[in-house]
């Protein structure tokens, strides 16, 4: 059976792995990128290095085939990735922005990610400081080790004093949300970035 235990340093690849199998809305992406390691650059991978104690893994079989991660200050979490985590990043991976939107290829809207990050709205965050990014491989998905996993993180950003808690889905992950809407999840009342939805939940 799959068990829920704080994320090891040698699970790294592993958070790789799942962000890429499940990144296109839920679904494997991995036909979709030349560069396995971009997804979860953006997604999973600074979160196990820069906050360890807010990462947690499914582990199944002995190797990792879930996750949830985040931080308890997004903002304060933004400016540690703008000095140990983007610039490694930026150095390695040159910014496409002179090449139009429509020609990128899909490596290239992720690289793009490392140069301008995507952020949360300041009216969002100021209420909903925490957040959160939570994976599930599919043989995992629909047996409450996603609820279990999301109660674990609440545990861990409520012992820090985290009030509120934030994420941004994709309003084409209809099944995503309504996973948040189950878990007490709800839209914040004004739309804030064309495509996302922000779903935030009290946390005290």
């Amino acid at each position: 059976m799959a068990s829920i235990r704080p994320y090891r340093p040698e699970d790294l690849e592993g958070l790789y792995d799942v962000c890429l199998k499940t990144g296109d809305s839920g679904q494997d992406a991995t036909a979709l990128y030349r560069d396995k390691h971009l997804l979860g650059a953006i997604y999973a991978a600074p979160y196990g290095r820069l906050a360890p104690e807010l990462a947690f893994v499914a582990e199944d079989g002995g190797r990792v085939a879930g996750y949830i991660v985040g931080t308890a200050d997004t903002r304060a979490f933004a400016a540690l990735l703008e000095v140990r985590w983007w610039p490694v990043l930026r150095a390695a991976h040159a910014d496409p922005q002179g090449v139009p939107w429509a020609e990128r290829t899909p490596d290239q809207h992720l690289e793009r990610l490392f140069h301008k990050p995507n952020l949360a709205p300041e009216p969002v965050v100021a209420t909903y400081p925490a957040h959160l990014h939570i994976n599930l491989l599919p043989h995992l998905q629909g047996q409450g080790m996603g609820q279990r996993m999301m109660d674990t993180l609440s545990t861990a950003l409520k012992a820090v004093g985290a009030p509120g808690l934030h994420l941004g889905v994709s309003e084409a992950n209809t099944r995503a949300q309504r996973f948040y809407d189950t878990y007490g999840f709800t839209r914040f009342p004004e739309q804030q970035t064309p495509g996302t939805i922000w779903m935030v939940r009290e946390l005290a």
